[in-house]
């Protein structure tokens, strides 16, 4: 009998069949018609895409003459980087009826993502933004300069999403459902769906929620509401810097004291590494030296590394050992996604001991020549 959590300590293979509605209403009141059946996907991600424009040239963006398109958004950087490790992943989402929107489909289903359930909004625009990389970095340890960042997507496509336009037989399809913050900040139907997904009943798959605290999104709104919904979640990730600033939490202990109802709750530290805490137990791994090209969509690369372990039953440090591996792919190049390694290089990574983790350098093009890394590693 489902416990209303799909799993118990991540062991994703005691999931049992999920239900959903037949009837019009896509989250029907206990006692109308459902059907049983069993996740068909590894990974649902629901959220906003936009399409992205990075300047062909340096400079702030008032002296930029020309741009390169790419695609960005926390929900499909995730379903994309599980697709290309190896998962089965969809993409939940709404665009409008016009070629950015075309791109946004045409590009995450390249990545191998399902997209069958994005809808196409006449009314609605895509939505879009412009940003600039910032300075380059030279290790983690040094933040790259500050990217400027302006976002066109008041009033978009995904900002009408809602538990009207959501069925249940799209979001609870797969073993998993990830989620982030960015979305309950868009809009009050926005917030609603949040509300409805992170609540708790039984036939749902494990909630993955990523907090991905925007404070300019929220515009002086009460960030608690973040907290609120991650307490409804199995598994949570958060920036220990994310913690300080919306919710004045000082530490990785605070933040699992502030949130005992989730299952695991994952404190991202930056150059200090990721500490995890999964019923009694708390298991700390230090990130590995990085040469930072840009910082842009390496949290969605460690909650895709994180989950693509979790989904293999892999032990909790080897959890924080592929999030980190992931991360340092997308921290490696200059947009949102990357390439990730082959799973057989990441589960040799993984598996190095503490002393050969720790001598792991990895910058630009590591991707490419992950088998001789292992060997300079063991050298």
């Amino acid at each position: 009998m489902c416990n209303g959590h799909c799993v118990s300590c991540f062991e994703l293979s005691n999931i049992r069949s999920c239900a959903w509605s037949t009837a019009a209403d896509p989250y029907p009141d206990p006692g109308e018609v459902n059907v049983s059946v069993t996740p068909s996907l590894d990974v649902v991600c629901l959220g906003e895409s936009m399409v992205t424009f990075v300047p062909s040239s340096g400079g702030p963006l008032a002296d930029v003459a020309s741009f390169a398109r790419t695609i960005g958004g926390a929900e499909s950087n995730v379903a994309c980087t599980l697709a290309r490790a190896g998962h089965s992943a969809r993409w939940v989402s709404r665009v409008g009826s016009d070629g950015f929107g075309d791109h946004l489909v045409e590009t995450i289903a390249g990545a191998g993502v399902d997209v069958g359930a994005v809808q196409r909004d006449p009314h609605r625009p895509t939505g879009i933004y412009f940003r600039t990389a910032g300075e380059r970095a030279t290790t983690l340890d040094a933040a790259p300069g500050r990217a400027e960042v302006v976002y066109y997507r008041k009033g978009s496509a995904a900002s009408a999403l809602s538990p009207a336009l959501v069925q249940r037989r799209d979001v609870w399809a797969g073993r998993v459902l990830h989620l982030t913050g960015i979305t309950c900040a868009l809009s009050a139907t926005c917030r609603a769906l949040m509300r409805r997904l992170t609540h708790r009943e039984p036939g749902r798959p494990l909630v993955s929620f990523d907090v991905n605290h925007r404070p300019a999104l929220w515009h002086g709104a009460d960030p608690w509401l973040l907290a609120e919904l991650a307490r409804g979640c199995d598994l949570v990730f958060v920036g220990e810097d994310e913690a300080q600033a919306a919710w004045g939490l000082p530490d990785a202990d605070a933040v699992r004291a502030a949130l005992p109802e989730p299952a695991t709750v994952v404190v991202k530290q930056g150059a200090g590494g990721a500490t995890a805490f999964s019923g009694g137990t708390r298991v700390h791994v230090p990130a590995p030296v990085v040469d930072v090209v840009a910082h842009v969509g390496a949290g969605d690369a460690f909650a895709a590394g994180f989950l693509s372990a979790t989904l293999r039953g892999l032990p909790l440090r080897d959890r924080l050992r592929h999030g980190h591996l992931l991360a340092a792919a997308a921290l490696t190049v200059p947009g949102d996604l990357a390439v990730p390694p082959s799973r057989e290089q990441v589960d040799a990574l993984a598996a190095l001991d503490d002393s050969a983790w720790g001598r792991l350098r990895l910058g630009p093009g590591w991707t490419d020549r992950a088998d001789d890394l292992l060997e300079e590693v063991a050298r």
